[in-house]
């Protein structure tokens, strides 16, 4: 691409009605910028402005134009009708295709902002948007594809062509590696921009048995889908032209892009899982009262946090009442959009409060966080210290009794019409943990106490209890679209109700023996393979994610790493890769130091995976609390939402 290195403009002011352009249409609507590399602006580009295409289609070219000798450009356009559309600048050359995600369209009376498109903007465009990059261009469906638009600006400011605020500040910016993992990201492309590197970084990116990205853009969304691949010779090349600092010194164990978000900054203290709406939202349990000081006595959390997709707080969040108290890993979402949270009654240790007044409900919510709930919380079904809770298809809310050893069920979210199941003596259930939904509408729940799953038919029939495959106090549980379950097996971690403690619990993380940390494959029968699948990156495996290509997510009590597997639906996997094979590193997983002990891990409908910082790395027990939700960007298969039993593509 050719470059021309005049000073940068001290301002951007959209061009007057005369300047030369090429458009489409004729509308008051306009959009003006500038391109540049580094701070050298780039002369002669092909600008185009389109709109994202729907699923399966292809984008629109709303206007486009040269840049002129200083890198500027503006056009008008016509700005669609569609308030969901999303609109998106690139900036061509030959195999250099730099770019700038723009979102939803604004007022019609208003002109589009500014915009610097430079290599930041295209690798945060590429990585939130990597799920629906192909090369046809940005295609997807509603909210997943509006939400990655928006979620790109956490990374690059589109109005300056800098790093954007969340990721230039805590919780992020010094305290992790992210931000100099994001400029190195975006020195690697400027090293093809500078005409030197185009052809290695096209081969380093290629996917194993995919094409070969045809430009930057498709480069960078390749990496950020496989940022395993060819990680030493990507960090190599990066280093041949560096505009943009800090860097990393050393080549990372993957190119992901991992980053935190606190809501308001003082809520999230020991968040325990999540769930998604129909539009993106995250729902996310708390364990304990917010205090930045883990030295801090600390009582059950009274409220459920609601974070929209970059982040904040959702209108009227954080929601209390409805008997909410300590709630840990019990979060589902029904098909009315009604929120279930299971109180387990999680409190510090010298929290003067009886938990066991508090952890004999689950408390409902509306969509927009209306308590839906009594005071003391839905009771009935002799709850007692719930944890994991799903709801099917049908409505119904099925939640693990863990500390009644039982499951109990609210027939289509009627807590008046609740049944208690507890299995035969056959079927020993001690402390049931969490619960996953099969396409056949089956349950299947882990018993942590048991080394087992039960199996239970669609109308909530206990059938079988599970003990082969390596099973070992296992935690979290999930289905893939193939009728298969998988378990996340802590080997260690005996979770604290029925007869075992918070101390317990803590005096086997601080002290881990020896033990099995791994993954159970159950197939729909009932069967398992001889042994369980293992890998260097499961340290503690806690909570499991199936995404929308039936790959296999596992978050880590430990380690600071998430762990992407193979699945059933091997189609899906990297050539040659069999199922419980790990695709992220076999030794790491994908590690961040944006990550402290994590337990619930979902994936959102852009392809982000979400996971809980639940306790800090060196906890004290008056407050052990994490801070943050960690958000991995553009890394897996959407999912459509709310989770209704197995995962669905949008």
């Amino acid at each position: 691409m050719r470059r021309i290195l005049l000073p940068a403009l001290a301002a951007l002011v959209c061009l007057p009605a005369g300047t030369s352009y090429a458009t489409t249409s004729h509308s008051p609507a306009r959009q003006c910028g500038v391109v540049r590399t580094g701070a050298a602006p780039i002369a002669g580009a092909e600008v185009t402005l389109y709109q994202a295409g729907r699923a399966g289609q292809l984008p629109r070219v709303l206007a486009h134009a040269r840049t002129g000798s200083q890198g500027e450009f503006g056009f008008p356009y016509r700005r669609p009708a569609d308030p969901t559309a999303v609109l998106y600048l690139t900036a061509d050359e030959g195999v250099v295709r730099l770019a700038a995600a723009l979102g939803s369209p604004g007022p019609s009376d208003q002109p589009g902002s500014p915009v610097v498109i430079n290599e930041r903007t295209t690798v945060a465009a590429g990585y939130a948007l990597a799920q629906f990059v192909d090369g046809r261009g940005v295609a997807g469906t509603y909210p997943g594809l509006q939400n990655a638009a928006a979620i790109s600006h956490n990374l690059a400011d589109v109005s300056t062509g800098g790093i954007a605020p969340l990721l230039a500040g805590p919780p992020n910016g010094a305290l992790t590696s992210t931000l100099p993992a994001f400029n190195t990201l975006a020195d690697l492309v400027a090293g093809c921009v500078a005409g030197q590197t185009c052809q290695a970084l096209f081969t380093f990116a290629q996917p194993p048995g995919k094409a070969r990205p045809a430009d930057t853009l498709e480069a960078v969304a390749d990496i950020a889908r496989t940022p395993g691949n060819n990680v030493a010779g990507l960090f190599a090349l990066a280093g041949v032209k560096q505009p943009y600092t800090p860097v990393l010194t050393a080549a990372p164990d993957a190119w992901t892009l991992a980053i935190r978000y606190v809501g308001n900054g003082r809520e999230l203290d020991g968040p325990g899982n999540l769930a998604f709406d129909a539009d993106g939202n995250a729902w996310v349990t708390n364990n304990y009262q917010y205090s930045p000081s883990p030295l801090a006595s600390v009582c059950g959390d009274t409220k459920v946090v609601k974070l929209t997709p970059t982040g904040q707080d959702a209108r009227g969040a954080p929601y209390y009442g409805g008997g909410l108290y300590g709630a840990g890993f019990g979060i589902t979402l029904d098909p009315k959009g009604h929120v279930w949270v299971a109180n387990f009654g999680f409190q510090g240790s010298q929290c003067p409060v009886d938990a066991s007044l508090f952890y004999r409900s689950v408390s409902e919510f509306g969509p927009r966080g209306a308590v839906l709930s009594p005071p003391s919380g839905w009771r009935s079904g002799s709850i007692v210290q719930p944890q994991g809770t799903a709801s099917d298809r049908q409505g119904n809310i099925w939640i693990a009794n863990c500390g009644g050893s039982s499951v109990v069920e609210y027939p289509r979210g009627r807590p008046e019409l609740a049944r208690t199941i507890t299995p035969p003596a056959a079927l020993r259930l001690v402390k049931p943990f969490d619960i996953a939904v099969d396409p056949a509408a089956r349950k299947w729940v882990t018993d942590n106490g048991g080394d087992s799953v039960l199996m239970m038919s669609a109308d909530g029939i206990p059938q079988r209890s599970i003990t082969t495959g390596g099973i070992r106090r296992p935690l979290g549980i999930a289905s893939d679209s193939l009728g298969d379950v998988w378990v996340a097996n802590s080997g260690i971690l005996a979770v604290p109700c029925g007869s075992d403690s918070a101390t317990d619990f803590a005096d086997a993380v601080r002290n881990p023996p020896p033990g099995d940390r791994s993954v159970t494959m159950i197939g729909p029968d009932g069967s398992t393979p001889a042994q369980p699948f293992t890998n260097g990156g499961l340290v503690l495996p806690w909570g499991v994610a199936v995404d929308g290509d039936d790959t296999v997510w596992v978050s880590n009590f430990g380690g600071g790493r998430l762990v992407h597997m193979c699945g059933a639906r091997v189609s899906a996997c990297p050539p040659g890769y069999r199922t419980g094979q790990p695709i992220s590193p076999a030794a790491t997983g994908y590690p961040s130091d944006s990550l402290t002990r994590n337990t619930g891990v979902q994936i959102d409908p852009s392809g982000n995976v979400w996971l809980a910082n639940n306790w800090l790395t060196a906890a004290v027990q008056t407050n052990p609390g994490g801070h943050e939700m960690v958000v991995f960007i553009g890394l897996a298969a959407p999912v459509r939402t709310p989770l209704l039993g197995a995962p669905r593509r949008p």
